[in-house]
């Protein structure tokens, strides 16, 4: 495994290579990267893991400058799983000031976007100019970011980029918590309490296969659940699988999806329902 640290670097080191499989991640990784790592083996003769904690993606208060840099036991942990890692600086990434953006669909002011403003377009961005730098047939992401995903779906297709988005399920704890670089703020009181939107998002999916149509009723009592335990809960929605818009009459493939803070830690979850 080669780790590079600039843009000729890399370059150089992919010219000649025909079926690069990439997966862009902030480091910091959990089991849930490494499995995104195997889906990415298996579909690359090499394989791409970018680690950049990226700037444009972090509001004014949120936390980019605490969030846990550990390139030397993440490259451990990718040994014999990827070829290339590449851990650019910032002044690597972003040579001039960024004034150019990608400008992601409305969706993105909605669920996670109107709570962390500016968040999409500095992921679009990113992953746009990772791409341009890797030039990758195959990129996996993880659906626990599921709105993530779709926008950089939404943004390969629009701008006719000749790049197959794979979207790997969502890794779990044995009790059900979805894995999270973020996990590791919760105190011993949390985590045993963050299983519940899990659980909540669970139950809101057996209620829709139940037969359940009074989507906002489900909306309004799951928020409410979470509230009177001590979440603050930011939303719970039921969407669409298409574009994560409110679903249509007969809609069949919808997905929950919430976003809360139990503490100082914000949490995110979905689960698909196909009805």
């Amino acid at each position: 495994m080669q780790k590079i640290h600039t843009v000729a670097e890399l370059r150089a080191r992919l010219a000649d290579e025909t079926t690069v499989a990439f997966v862009p991640t902030m480091g910091n990784l959990h089991e849930g990267h490494i499995e995104l790592v195997r889906i990415a083996r298996a579909r690359g003769s090499c394989v791409v893991v970018s680690i950049f904690v990226n700037p444009l993606q972090f509001g004014p208060n949120e936390d980019f400058d605490k969030y846990p840099r550990t390139l030397e036991a993440d490259c451990e942990k990718l040994q014999g799983l990827a070829d290339v890692v590449f851990a650019p600086a910032v002044s690597d990434m972003y040579p001039e000031k960024q004034t150019i953006f990608v400008e992601p669909p409305p969706i993105a002011k909605e669920l996670c976007g109107e709570f962390r403003p500016g968040h999409f377009m500095g992921v679009a961005t990113v992953v746009l100019k990772l791409f341009n730098l890797v030039q990758p047939q195959v990129a996996v992401f993880g659906k626990k970011d599921y709105q993530q995903l779709a926008i950089i779906r939404q943004m390969v297709i629009q701008l006719n980029l000749p790049i197959e988005i794979v979207g790997a399920e969502t890794s779990r704890a044995a009790d059900g918590l979805a894995l999270s670089s973020r996990n590791q703020y919760l105190s011993g009181a949390e985590r045993t309490e963050a299983v519940f939107l899990s659980q909540t998002l669970r139950g809101m999916a057996e209620a829709l296969k139940g037969g359940t149509t009074d989507y906002a009723a489900l909306e309004r009592e799951a928020g409410a659940a979470l509230a009177k335990r001590g979440w603050v809960v930011e939303y719970v929605a039921i969407r669409s699988q298409k574009d994560l818009g409110v679903p249509g009459q007969g809609e069949r493939k919808l997905v929950v999806l919430a976003a809360a803070r139990l503490g100082k830690t914000r949490l995110i979850d979905n689960f698909e329902v196909c009805l």
